[in-house]
């Protein structure tokens, strides 16, 4: 068939093809501009007026849920 010199050749390849890819992904500056890349579609910086509203928002839902706790137990309080 191929002989020794093929097989040589095929382990060669199946050796050298993930050390290659290994060497080019971990290099410092590749890794490190991909991933500031991504770190700024996944967390995009913040803005100053985000914060606040959701701090209004939550302060919404706990009066909203305190509201309903309180009709609740003004419900329980009238039925015993």
């Amino acid at each position: 068939m191929g002989g020794w010199k093929l097989e040589v050749a095929k382990m060669a390849m199946y050796m050298s093809f993930p050390v290659g890819l290994f060497y080019y992904f971990n290099q410092p500056s590749f890794f490190e501009e991909w991933m500031m890349s991504r770190r700024h579609e996944l967390f995009p910086p913040e803005q100053p007026g985000a914060r606040r509203a959701i701090q209004k928002t939550i302060v919404k839902l706990d009066e909203r849920r305190e509201q309903k706790w309180k009709e609740n137990m003004k419900k329980v309080d009238t039925s015993s």
